[in-house]
């Protein structure tokens, strides 16, 4: 059906086509690693050939961080056996080289002078990907599948959380990053790989003296701070800044509409998950985070595209239907097995989002004449040819980078998101 819902027609309009044109990224970044971090990015993007596209180094990364994340799963598919010490070295690893290829992107845009809206987009299309995995590989390293309910909830706060930071950039027309944020929590969680790595997993069981509670609640109580702190910026900024007419979002409409994709998402997987006859989150926990993370990932997507288009945000999706087959057969007393729907509910949610995906790279592609994975290389001496120039020059206005190119050089895209 996926297929159905594609054929015959364009994802963007003419009119979303021309707005993406026209966007230009806005960010704003208090971190306080980053600014540590950027002799470490500038040294890596000065070292990167001139060759080498900024969205492939990013798909590498975000590869790389899931394949990592996989190797993890296999081990402790429910977060209740101890992984091996040397898959929470791998994953630590590949977070760090995600994280690092992820934050130069934007700045080898700016040195090949191939920055635009496609890279912001492509970047922050690889970032709602990487955030279920990087969530889910952190819970399964602390073993939280003894707690599912502090699972769920930590998981699905990690992609609620993106989502809102979308969701006030689409009302504010700014991307903002607080002094504690997306770089901070991606290395505590390396920090958490790290010790699971060196002490055992099992060092997460062992009790906090003084405080009788087991030393993987650190994490989760640190993570519950600021989760809330996020929350309320974010709930500030959706209903103080809006950017346009009476305080409406960059399109024009309510401030409040995207929290309907957003309820679609989370609000079934909570009633399933807690309806389910069979247990099925607990019995099969990293199936369903990554079911229900695909599908968040989709309607993430394409708030992103409605907030760099200017345009509302669609709320019903064919990415749905795996959650509200879900529900529903829930609802007749399960007549067909749930852990078929919750199958199907991954693979149909992952072939649409990449499907989706590659539709609207293909016709940001087209439209702007420039290639997805392939930077037109020209050799010294010779001119540039006059199309190239001018889509060079076409799409140099866009660009996002990280929020380590916001500081330091990248144009090209990034979401900490760093844009190019």
């Amino acid at each position: 059906m996926a297929l159905l819902a594609y054929r015959d027609k364009h994802i963007l309009s003419a009119q979303q086509l021309r707005k993406l044109s026209e966007h230009k990224y806005s960010c704003f970044s208090a971190s306080l690693l980053d600014p540590l971090l950027q002799p470490w990015w500038n040294w890596l993007v000065s070292q990167t050939p001139l060759w080498l596209a900024p969205n492939l180094i990013t798909i590498v990364g975000l590869i790389l961080n899931v394949v990592t994340t996989l190797i993890l799963i296999c081990y402790s598919p429910n977060g209740v056996e101890a992984p091996p010490r040397w898959t929470c070295l791998l994953c630590a690893l590949g977070l760090f080289i995600y994280q690092s290829l992820d934050s130069i992107d934007g700045k080898q845009a700016r040195r090949t002078n191939t920055s635009s809206p496609l890279g912001e987009l492509f970047d922050h299309g690889c970032d709602s990907i990487s955030t279920v995995f990087v969530a889910l590989s952190a819970c399964i390293s602390c073993q939280l599948g003894h707690y599912p309910n502090w699972l769920f909830f930590q998981c699905f706060c990690a992609i609620a959380l993106f989502y809102c930071a979308h969701w006030q950039t689409y009302v504010s027309g700014t991307m903002r990053f607080g002094r504690i944020d997306v770089t901070e929590a991606q290395f505590s969680i390396i920090a958490i790989h790290l010790v699971s790595a060196a002490l055992g997993p099992e060092i997460w069981l062992t009790k906090l003296p003084h405080f009788n509670c087991e030393s993987r609640f650190l994490p989760i109580y640190v993570a519950c701070g600021v989760d809330l702190i996020l929350a309320l910026r974010y709930t500030k900024c959706i209903l103080t800044e809006g950017c346009g007419k009476n305080g409406s979002s960059v399109a024009g409409t309510s401030v409040l509409s995207p929290s309907i994709p957003l309820t679609l998402v989370v609000l079934p997987a909570l009633i399933i998950a807690q309806k389910s006859p069979h247990n099925i989150f607990t019995e099969h926990a990293s199936v369903y985070i990554l079911a229900f993370g695909m599908v968040a990932a989709k309607v993430t997507n394409k708030l992103v595209i409605a907030h760099m288009t200017k345009a509302e945000m669609e709320y019903l999706d064919w990415s749905l239907l795996g959650p509200a087959l879900l529900f529903l057969n829930q609802y007749f007393n399960c007549i067909v097995p749930e852990i078929w729907l919750l199958w199907f509910t991954l693979i149909w949610g992952t072939q649409d989002l990449l499907r989706y995906c590659a539709q609207v790279c293909l016709e940001i592609c087209q439209h702007l004449r420039i290639d997805l994975f392939r930077i037109p290389y020209t050799p010294k001496g010779v001119a540039p040819h006059p199309a190239t120039a001018s889509v060079s020059s076409q799409s140099n206005f866009g660009g996002f980078g990280s929020s380590a190119d916001k500081n330091g050089g990248s144009a090209h895209r990034k979401s900490k998101s760093k844009p190019h």
